[in-house]
């Protein structure tokens, strides 16, 4: 586990390199105007969409393991060639290779760590996934800031280059990890596991509590990080007159919440229903949309109007750190033993496409109707509440308190051998 953290760290570090800049590289560095820039953005998501669906039958057939070297390999050429590209089709095709490369990297990493854990240190691991990819992206991305001159392509070149090793490093690592030969995940499923593995993806529409995870991921993703660069972005700078540096510090400050609460709310969150915690960011984020609506709509002053914009970012992050230990490991719980790669996989591809819609959609509502774009998205937060909590209705209790698993241990391992109970009793754990 600690070699796949530390990998997955890395590949984040190399990843914070590249990112905040990859605009200005296409379009201005390299000359190759907004549209091309635009294209190679879409390539990205792209290639993440046309790969995941093929990703989790190979991950379950062939181990998680040589599909994520295969990606990291494959993802360091896309990086490489990005620094090399100088013309549209190259640079395009790059971005293809690299948007494949780590999008496939995200259940095979996911599925290690499932194989890496069990019910009760799941919810840590996840955590502490989340945890160092934000430490990572945003380390790398401040590195980065200080190496990067519009000036001087080279810089650019070096950028992707560090990129490029870093995926190497994470196949290094990878290659060095020995996994279990079996999967503990049975703890947390129900005896009558709606989805089979010889079922494939059509067991996996057929889990009712699967796809409705699915529909509330694609919300989350959609109402939080498919607005963050495009349609809040958008909404700031036009409706409340935020410069362009201070959405740096909105995402900065954001990232700070994630860094500072994220084991200090993983305390809250792993003795607390999952359904009631996902509620719970729902409500939180619906505050911060309306923080964001005081923002760009009230009749504050300039630094109230900015403080109420990085405060929404903030919140954005409190629920983030909320949802990290919750809703990945959900997933591995859910799945059958021989699925897991697909339940990730899915997962992966619902994320994608929320990303990919979230922007069309919040971009230009962002930038042109900003009464209509914060109802709409106070509206989505209360929906991803609502979606909890029926999501809830259909989790076992262990899957969506997976605390009373280990709790039930405890008091199975501490029952004295020759205890005889004084009359009939339910089984040990049976309250519970």
């Amino acid at each position: 586990m600690r070699r796949i953290q530390a990998g997955n760290a890395l590949s984040a570090f190399g990843l914070g390199f590249t990112v905040p800049y990859l605009y200005v590289y296409v379009a201005q560095v390299r000359d190759l105007g907004a549209t091309t820039a635009g294209a190679v953005l879409a390539a990205f998501a792209m290639a993440a969409l046309v790969a995941l669906p093929f990703t989790g039958r190979v991950i379950d057939r062939r181990g998680p393991l040589p599909v994520l070297v295969g990606a990291a390999l494959l993802a360091s050429v896309g990086a490489l060639g990005m620094g090399l590209a100088s013309s549209t089709t190259t640079v395009v095709l790059a971005a293809a290779v690299l948007g494949a490369g780590t999008a496939v990297m995200q259940p095979a990493l996911a599925t290690m760590i499932v194989w890496s854990s069990d019910t009760s240190t799941r919810t840590r691991a996840f955590a502490m996934q989340f945890f160092l990819s934000n430490l990572g992206l945003g380390v790398g991305g401040l590195i980065g800031g200080h190496i990067v001159d519009e000036s001087q392509p080279d810089t650019f070149l070096l950028l992707f280059a560090i990129e490029a090793v870093m995926f190497l490093v994470l196949a290094g690592i990878a290659v060095s990890v020995r996994l279990p030969r079996t999967v503990s995940i049975a703890d947390a499923r129900p005896e009558n596991a709606e989805a089979k593995a010889k079922g494939g993806m059509r067991a996996l529409f057929g889990h009712r509590a699967m796809v409705q995870l699915c529909v509330l991921g694609f919300v989350l993703f959609f109402a939080c990080y498919g607005q963050f660069e495009s349609g809040l972005a958008a909404y700031g700078t036009e409706a409340a007159g935020i410069q362009p540096a201070t959405l740096g510090t909105a995402l900065a400050a954001n990232t700070a919440v994630i860094v500072v609460a994220q084991f200090v709310v993983l305390k809250f969150v792993e003795r607390r229903r999952r359904s009631r915690v996902i509620a719970a960011v729902g409500l939180i984020w619906a505050v911060a949309w309306i923080a964001a609506g005081y923002a760009g709509l009230g009749h504050g002053s300039q630094a109230m109007a900015t403080a109420a914009f990085i405060s929404t970012y903030a919140l954005f992050g409190l629920g983030e750190a909320m949802l990290s230990p919750t809703v990945a490991p959900l997933v591995a719980d859910l799945a059958p033993e021989s699925m897991v790669g697909q339940y990730n996989s899915a997962f992966a591809l619902v994320k994608q496409l929320a990303l990919a819609i979230g922007p069309a959609v919040g971009g230009p509502m962002g930038a042109a109707l900003h009464g209509p774009y914060i109802v709409t998205f106070v509206l989505f937060s209360l929906g991803i509440t609502v979606l909890a909590l029926r999501m809830g209705r259909q989790l076992t209790p262990v899957q969506d308190q997976p605390s009373l698993a280990a709790r039930s241990r405890v008091v199975a391992q501490h029952k004295p051998a020759d205890a005889a109970p004084a009359e009939p009793a339910e089984p040990v754990g049976s309250a519970i």
